[in-house]
C-alpha cells in the first residue's frame, strides 16, 4: 500500500514505479505520490504550489519543500521540463520534448505552442567554448479588455 487509503488501481502505481526506475530514481513514497499526480492526467503545466495544493486536497501530507525537491529531481533526470516565466514563477511541464509556450500573465496560465509553429531564422554567435543546447520561446499574453 502506498499510503493509508491507497486506491485499488494498482496498475497505475506500477506504471509510476516503472517510470521512476527507468529514469534511475528510487520509487520513494513521496515520488510515487507526486509522480501519480503529475503523470496520470496527461500533459500538464504545474507550479510547485499547484502540486502542493493537489496533495493537500488529496489528504496526503507533504511539505512544499518536498514537492520542490521532487520536481527538481524529476527535472534533472528528464521526466519534467522546467519553464521559468519570471524570477518568481516556474512551471514544470510533463512533456519534456522541445516545444514553446504561451504564458497568460494575469492568469498565471501556461499552454503549449507546437515547435513547428515557431520559426527562428538566426541565433547570435555563441561565446567560445559553448554550443546551443536548445531555444525556449515563451510568448507572454494579456487578455484584451472587454
Amino acid at each position: 500500500m502506498i499510503w493509508r487509503g491507497a486506491p485499488s488501481d494498482l496498475h497505475r502505481w506500477i506504471d509510476v514505479i516503472r517510470l521512476l526506475r527507468g529514469a534511475g530514481l528510487r520509487p520513494t513514497r513521496q515520488r510515487l505520490v507526486l509522480g501519480r499526480l503529475l503523470f496520470s492526467k496527461g500533459n500538464r503545466h504545474v507550479t510547485a504550489a499547484m502540486l502542493h495544493d493537489e496533495t493537500m486536497k488529496a489528504r496526503i501530507p507533504m511539505s512544499l519543500a518536498t514537492v520542490y525537491n521532487t520536481l527538481h529531481h524529476f527535472t534533472e533526470v528528464g521526466l519534467l521540463r522546467r519553464i521559468g516565466v519570471s524570477g518568481t514563477i516556474a512551471f514544470f511541464d510533463t512533456n519534456p520534448s522541445r516545444h514553446h509556450h504561451f504564458f497568460v500573465e494575469d492568469e498565471h496560465m501556461l499552454f503549449d505552442i507546437p515547435a513547428e509553429d515557431v520559426g527562428i531564422d538566426t541565433l547570435p554567435a555563441t561565446p567560445t567554448g559553448f554550443d546551443v543546447s536548445g531555444v525556449d520561446v515563451v510568448v507572454r499574453l494579456k487578455r484584451r479588455p472587454c
